[in-house]
């Protein structure tokens, strides 16, 4: 995990590297979960028998179950001292570009592309993500997304 110690020392960061988050399970209960709270209950997602004669052989998670996921596997890649509050702001990009099975296993490899100035003492961060799945060669969603932390 990097931990800034402050939003100048994330500003300094713009561009140097790499940040990965930690491993997290995607499991049947969260998609069943993420299903009925958002009505899509598509069998390819919560009929665990018919999907395994499915195009994928697995019940697989909802791309938007893995995008919702974003805030989670961030926090265990970087942590900034010295905020009183963080929020997601949104996305420029979303591409879901390979499913994500029962049990995939997934994290977060984030660059920071830019440190923006805010108004309210605070900054825009807009970062590159991509979550990968252990053992893919292919990411399961790359992203453009926005966060903005004030100090």
């Amino acid at each position: 995990m990097k931990v800034f110690d402050s939003l100048q020392a994330v500003q300094a960061w713009v561009g140097q590297g790499e940040l990965l988050g930690d491993w997290l399970t995607v499991t049947q209960m969260q998609i069943n979960q993420f299903a009925q709270a958002t009505g899509d209950e598509q069998w390819i997602h919560v009929d665990e028998e018919r999907a395994r004669s499915g195009p994928f052989g697995t019940p697989i998670a909802h791309g938007f179950l893995t995008l919702s996921l974003l805030p989670k596997l961030c926090a265990s890649a970087f942590q900034i001292h010295g905020v009183r509050l963080g929020v997601n702001y949104g996305l420029n990009k979303v591409r879901f570009t390979a499913p994500v099975p029962v049990n995939s296993r997934l994290r977060a490899r984030l660059v920071l592309k830019a440190c923006d100035p805010i108004e309210g003492d605070g900054v825009q961060l807009t970062w590159h993500t991509t979550i990968e799945r252990e053992g893919a060669d292919k990411p399961v969603c790359v992203a453009e997304s926005l966060t903005r932390w004030y100090a």
